[in-house]
C-alpha cells in the first residue's frame, strides 16, 4: 500500500515521463539529421509511455474501491483513461516506426507522406485526450 509521502514521489515520476514525453513530441523534428539519436528518444519515449500506464494501473490497484471489489465503478471511473492510454501507444510507436523508416537511410530529404500526416494528427489528438483524461481521472 502506498503511504501518504510516497504519492508525491509517485506524481514527480509520472509528471517527468508525461514532461520527456511532451518534449520529445515537441522537439524530435529537429534531430531528423540524426537517426539514431532520434531513435533511442523515441524508444525511450514509448517505454516511458509504458511505465505511465504501469504506474496508473498500479494506483488503481491501490486503491481501497479495487480492495473492496468495486472494480466496475472503478474502471467506469477511469475507463477513459485507459481506453486513451491503450490507443495511444501503438499510435505513438507506429508513428515513430513510420518516421524512422522512411528518414533513416538518408535524412536529409524532406519526407511527409499523407499516411504520415494523418497518423501524426491521429497520434497527438491521442496525446491529448490521454493527458486531458489523465487528469479527470
Amino acid at each position: 500500500m502506498l503511504q501518504t509521502s510516497n504519492y508525491s514521489l509517485v506524481l514527480l515520476v509520472q509528471l517527468s515521463l508525461l514532461g520527456y514525453d511532451l518534449f520529445v513530441n515537441t522537439f524530435s523534428e529537429l534531430l531528423r539529421a540524426a537517426p539514431v539519436i532520434q531513435l533511442v528518444l523515441f524508444v525511450v519515449q514509448d517505454i516511458g509511455i509504458l511505465f505511465n500506464v504501469i504506474i496508473v494501473l498500479l494506483m488503481l490497484f491501490n486503491t481501497f474501491v479495487f480492495q473492496v471489489g468495486l472494480l466496475s465503478l472503478l474502471l467506469q471511473r477511469c475507463y477513459p483513461l485507459l481506453l486513451s492510454a491503450a490507443l495511444y501507444l501503438p499510435l505513438s510507436i507506429a508513428l515513430h516506426c513510420w518516421i524512422l523508416n522512411l528518414r533513416w537511410l538518408d535524412s536529409n530529404r524532406f519526407v511527409w507522406t499523407d499516411g504520415l500526416q494523418a497518423l501524426f494528427v491521429f497520434q497527438r489528438l491521442g496525446e491529448s485526450v490521454c493527458l486531458s483524461s489523465a487528469v479527470l481521472c
